[in-house]
This record gives structure tokens, C-alpha cells and sequence, in this order.
């Protein structure tokens, strides 16, 4: 997870109906994350061939407040994974931005440290998220940085005719390792816009690698 400070305005287009954009400290972040998918079931159905696999996201946090309830939730820019499948699904149930492109992970572990990489080529060649962690994972802090970026346990999914979906998300709290290095490469304006794609362009404000858990996606409703 690469976060990245951004400027509020850059973001005020995307942000669905019925929610309002999430902070921490008052700072506003933009969030490029790698992960894998592992063992995946649609509708409690695995699919053969697309039960494994690599997805990068540029996401941003919200929050939406029915009857005092606080609810924290994610919404999606891009969502890139390997198969065309597995997009097109994604953008038919959730409309979702999905695109697909070949991607590649990589996984070093040893005792005292764990180096990440997440990598996918288009036609406008490598782009590549790099990371290394070192020392154990601990479960963050209340009200640090890490447990804002990793516990919104809600989705938020801008419709075409401006009505808003929400769903949510299960999982239990994610240990997580401070990063000691990251890094992103790679062309970014043809995917994300020349403003966002200039943020990217410069260091994160923080990164960090997370243990992951099983997760289960709700169905959305319109709200």
C-alpha cells in the first residue's frame, strides 16, 4: 500500500453520491495497492482457472453517515488485474472501472524482511509497485495512519446515471509491516489522468504491507 497526500479538489468529481470524502489528521490520501487474490468464489461458485490472482487499485476513502452510523468506505479509480475476464464480471455486477493488462508478482521472504513486487505491461510499456518490509507485522494502532488506510470495511461505486451503490466488506483487522523502501514506476497518465497521474509520479507520504485475511464481498444496493 503506497499513500500518497493528494489535494482535495483533484478528487471531488469522483466522489459518489450520499458520501463525503474520509480524512486523517485532515490530510486526504490517495492509495495505490497490490494484492493477490487467492482461492476466490463468485457467488460461493469458484471459477476454474480464475480462483488466483494479481489485482493493483488507485483507491481513495470516503465516509457516509445514515442514521449517526458511521460508515468508512473505499471507492475505486482503477482496478487493473490479468484476466478479461475477471474485468469484465467486475464492471458487470459492480461497475466497477476494471481493466485488464499481463500482470507478475514477486514474494521474498526471509527471517528479518519481506521484499514485494507487483508489475503489469501495456502498450505503453512496465509499470511496477515495489516494496520492503522488515521486522514482524503488528496490528495498528487506534486512529494511526495504517488502521485509517486498511480498515474501510465499506464500498462506494459511482453509478452512469449518478446514483450511488454501496456495499460492504468483512474481514478482521490486518497486522501490518511499516515499509523501510517502496517504490512506483512506470507511465501513469494514459491510466489515471495527467493531474493524478503526477502525484504518483512523486514519493508516497507512507507505504506499508499488510498480512491479509479471508474476505467476504456483500452484493451492493442503490442508495
Amino acid at each position: 500500500m503506497l499513500n500518497y497526500e493528494v489535494d482535495p479538489a483533484l478528487l471531488r468529481d469522483l466522489v459518489p453520491d450520499g458520501t463525503t470524502l474520509d480524512r486523517w489528521n485532515d490530510k486526504v490520501f490517495l492509495s495505490l495497492v497490490g494484492f493477490r487474490f487467492l482461492d476466490t468464489k463468485i457467488l460461493g461458485v469458484p471459477i476454474p482457472f480464475h480462483r488466483n490472482f494479481d489485482e493493483v487499485n488507485l483507491r481513495f476513502y470516503v465516509r457516509r453517515e445514515p442514521c449517526a452510523e458511521v460508515r468508512r468506505g473505499v471507492v475505486f479509480i482503477r482496478e487493473i488485474v490479468p484476466r478479461l475476464a475477471i474485468a469484465t464480471v467486475a464492471r458487470m455486477v459492480y461497475n466497477e472501472n476494471y481493466v485488464s493488462f499481463p500482470m507478475s508478482h514477486r514474494l521474498l521472504e526471509s527471517p528479518n524482511q519481506r521484499d514485494v513486487e507487483y508489475g503489469w505491461c501495456t502498450k505503453h510499456g512496465q509499470c511496477k509497485i515495489t516494496l520492503t518490509a522488515p521486522g514482524e507485522p503488528a496490528v495498528p494502532p487506534a486512529d494511526s495512519e495504517e488502521q485509517f488506510v486498511t480498515e474501510h470495511y465499506w464500498g462506494y461505486v459511482k453509478q452512469r446515471d449518478g446514483a450511488t451503490v454501496e456495499y460492504r466488506v468483512e474481514h478482521p483487522p490486518w497486522k501490518v509491516w511499516r515499509a523501510e523502501l517502496s517504490n512506483f514506476v512506470g507511465e501513469t497518465e494514459h491510466l489515471y489522468g495527467r493531474e493524478l497521474g503526477a502525484v504518483l509520479k512523486g514519493s508516497p507520504s507512507s507505504a506499508f504491507l499488510a498480512e491479509g485475511s479471508p474476505v467476504i464481498v456483500h452484493r451492493g444496493r442503490r442508495i
